[in-house]
């Protein structure tokens, strides 16, 4: 299993939301790019990027965050968060990052994924965000009525190789993941399924090891030392 340590954007700085309440912010860098450096000396591989602005409105504020963490850690990217058009796509992909996240748009506009999807193949990824079991779009401010099974199904069909699934209840909660959730859906599918939302000990990670996930994403936990990040990417190999 991969871990992928998150660095959260907004105005620039490393944040985390809790529960994706962008009125409960806690800022823990002003240099992201510092601390993706950081978490490179630690051994990651890759890292998990997430635009919270562009969430919200759809626009590439932290574009040039984005380039420079790329450009001084190494590390391989996946970003999420607004990205709504080609053009931020072929954007962030000239830039060197691995993976873009379709969010909202892959549930809006299925058409574009799935030309999106037959031109860049396995660089695009969807996010599913998940509020009790429906998925959640524009920055978790929405929930739609389409169920979260459903919904993967589709994206299934579609040829979508990777998904980041996030129990919103969890995000942050530093309360443990969402085993049953993920259990379910590695049976279900034949698709690589990153597991996002609540990892917040060694244990956690294991469990998710053991579950046969493609990878984890480790937010709040690495910041406040409850997980020590290197120490989860070797439990999770």
């Amino acid at each position: 299993m991969n871990i992928f340590p998150a660095i959260d954007l907004y105005q620039g700085k490393a944040v985390r939301l809790f529960k994706g309440d962008y009125n409960n912010m806690t800022v823990y860098s002003s240099d992201p790019p510092a601390k993706a450096q950081e978490f490179a000396s630690q051994g990651a591989e890759y890292i998990h990027l997430v635009d919270l602005e562009g969430a919200k409105d759809g626009s590439l504020v932290n574009f040039d965050t984005v380039a420079s963490i790329i450009r001084r850690s190494g590390l391989n990217a996946q970003i999420g968060g607004g990205i709504r058009s080609e053009d931020a796509i072929s954007r962030y992909l000239d830039i060197g990052v691995m993976r873009v996240i379709l969010g909202t748009v892959a549930l809006e506009n299925p058409d574009f994924l799935a030309d999106m999807v037959s031109k860049y193949g396995e660089k695009i990824a969807v996010g599913v965000d998940i509020r009790d079991g429906l998925v959640a779009v524009k920055g978790w401010l929405e929930t739609s009525s389409t169920d979260c099974f459903e919904f993967i199904e589709r994206l299934s069909e579609t040829g979508v190789r990777t998904i980041i699934c996030t129990d919103i209840s969890k995000d942050g909660a530093m309360s443990g993941t969402n085993l049953p959730l993920y259990q379910k859906l590695q049976s279900s599918f034949s698709m690589d399924i990153v597991a996002s939302g609540g990892v917040s000990s060694i244990s956690d990670v294991k469990s998710l090891r053991d579950i046969g996930l493609y990878g984890a994403i480790l937010g709040r936990g690495i910041y406040t030392g409850d997980i020590i990040l290197s120490k989860a990417i070797e439990v999770a190999r």
